[in-house]
């Protein structure tokens, strides 16, 4: 089981130590487990003068699968674009083929009140979002700024090709079949071209899944319905953009989006494992940032790279326990709950582990 860790920037070391404490572990108790770090995003760029060092290519490559930190940061915003940090981001899930983007959002029921949402109205929450990775808009050709008529203005192409509408619709049929079967593709087909031949696609591929009950929905509805009913929804299904900002929006649903993991995966379950939050730079270094993201991307990993369904619900018990016993990170602490840091919060999940 080869991993290769990308800490990255902000509180993307601080958090990845703690899944490396869970994944240490896991390989006292038996697993396999080989690791190997490499840099990328701002700390490459500082160390390297690149994001994305062909070296760290080269050893996720090589890899079974990759734990990602966080990337960015202020301190790189003025450098050219293709120099900041997120260009390796979005470099390593190019490069790798990353193309599906699982991110559940699931509300623990000790953390109802930490919702911004009425808990009548999360409560039982569980929403696993199928975010398509390498298409659409973020890569699409033509882009850039330029001058016409005098004018600077900015461009960007989103597109999609029948083949990859296809890929990720299956990858979602899949999931919805181990779930309620129950899916919903989001698009914005009464205006864009590009999604009406996401919608025709997905009608058609549904002719393979005739047990998987499929709606479609508008993107700005469903940005509305995540907040006005959440709970009617079970797999969604969506392109790069859309996918991006409804993720983040469920994840709020939850309480924090620092308790969302996420995984990206290859046609052949080779995955890059992430929290779906940031690098927040403004608490980086203080050990206030809540590790449960990443350790719970572990446990994502554990199950969809390596079908090790077992240690995959150990850590996710474990998680499960350290909330039912009152620790809480600053991002999810209520009144009458402990408030621990990052690495007390690791403490705790190994203890319970």
């Amino acid at each position: 089981m080869k991993i290769c860790v990308l800490p990255g920037d902000g509180i993307g070391p601080e958090i990845t130590a703690q899944a490396l404490r869970v994944l240490a572990a896991l390989r006292s108790d038996g697993l396999p487990i080989e690791i190997e770090q490499a840099l990328i995003g701002g700390s490459a760029v500082d160390a390297e003068g690149v994001p994305l060092p062909a070296s760290t290519l080269g050893l996720a490559g090589e890899a079974d699968a990759v734990l990602l930190g966080a990337v960015g940061g202020p301190k790189w915003d003025g450098l050219p674009r293709d120099r900041r940090p997120e260009r390796g981001l979005l470099g390593i899930r190019k490069s790798l083929e990353l193309f599906a983007n699982l991110r559940p959002a699931i509300l623990y029921p000790e953390l109802a009140n930490a919702s911004t949402l009425k808990p009548e109205v999360v409560a039982g929450l569980d929403i696993m979002i199928v975010r398509e990775l390498t298409g659409d808009i973020y890569f699409g050709q033509p882009r850039g700024i330029e001058q016409r008529d005098g004018e600077t203005v900015g461009f960007n192409t989103m597109i999609y090709s029948e083949a990859e509408i296809r890929r990720i619709a299956r990858v979602a049929f899949d999931i919805a079949m181990k779930r309620s079967r129950r899916l919903c593709s989001v698009d914005k087909m009464n205006v864009l071209e590009c999604t009406q031949l996401w919608r025709d696609v997905v009608t058609e591929e549904a002719k393979s899944y005739p047990d998987v009950e499929l709606s479609h929905m508008l993107v700005d509805n469903a940005a509305m319905q995540l907040v006005r009913n959440p709970k009617q929804f079970d797999v969604m299904v969506t392109g790069n953009m859309f996918g991006d900002i409804l993720s983040d929006e469920a994840s709020m649903l939850t309480g924090s989006i620092g308790m969302l993991p996420s995984a990206s995966l290859d046609a052949a379950n080779k995955g890059m494992y992430e929290p779906s939050h940031g690098s927040a730079p403004d608490i980086a270094g203080k050990g206030l940032a809540n590790p449960l993201a990443t350790i719970l991307s572990v446990a994502m990993m554990l199950r969809y790279t390596f079908g090790q369904e077992e240690a995959a619900a150990r850590v996710e018990d474990a998680v499960k326990r350290v909330l039912a016993e009152g620790l809480r990170t600053a991002d999810i602490h209520e009144k009458g709950k402990r408030q621990v840091g990052t690495a007390a919060m690791g403490d705790a999940v190994l203890a319970a582990l």
